[in-house]
């Protein structure tokens, strides 16, 4: 079953700094994970963001949050993996 994915200001933003080679991997990933969101084992953040979850795509990250209830996936964040968690 497909998740509603709702991309934050930010995400935005962030994707659209990236190359287009990049956005498209990133853009398959988060449908992957739309298709896929009740099958997967998510991987938390630690402290202060532990509400949030990350996906890797390469280098890069896509930090979101799910409500299972709802069947919604928001993408908070999306950036190189050294520069995500600041």
């Amino acid at each position: 079953m497909n998740y509603l994915v709702k991309y934050e200001l930010e995400a935005i933003d962030d994707l659209k700094k990236l190359t287009s080679s990049i956005q498209k991997r990133i853009v398959n990933k988060i449908k992957w994970l739309s298709e896929n969101c009740e099958q997967i084992k998510h991987e938390s953040l630690k402290g202060n963001l532990s509400v949030f979850y990350k996906l890797r795509v390469g280098d890069y990250r896509i930090i979101y949050e799910f409500d299972l209830e709802d069947q919604v996936i928001f993408i908070d964040k999306i950036g190189h993996r050294r520069e995500i968690y600041e």
